[in-house]
């Protein structure tokens, strides 16, 4: 990639812009799948008899659709980037395009 290019694109307000929303959104992501991950691990290292206490009469335990929640949870929130990337991302990053290689 030319070195002028390259400076065009990292100092254009635009640029700036995504970059800081993409990271800050990403961060907030980040953190919130970060809680439920390791709450979940927390849950299974330090109340196992909650997690082993039976749903009904059946074999599932409430280990089982808290595991699945937070398979959900992961599947939600990717879905939640991906449709913002493609809302406002991807305009930004088109305009940065259409200015810098005018």
């Amino acid at each position: 990639m030319d070195n002028d290019l390259t400076l065009r694109i990292a100092n254009h307000p635009s640029y700036k812009e995504l970059k800081a929303k993409r990271t800050s959104f990403g961060l907030r992501l980040t953190l919130a799948m970060m809680v439920v991950y390791y709450g979940f691990v927390l849950l299974v290292a330090f109340n196992k008899p909650l997690l082993a206490t039976r749903l009904g009469d059946g074999v599932t335990t409430y280990a089982m659709p808290i595991g699945f929640g937070v398979i959900i949870f992961t599947i939600i929130i990717t879905a939640i980037y991906v449709r913002r990337a493609n809302r406002e991302y991807d305009d930004l990053a088109e305009q940065i395009s259409k200015a810098v290689l005018k």
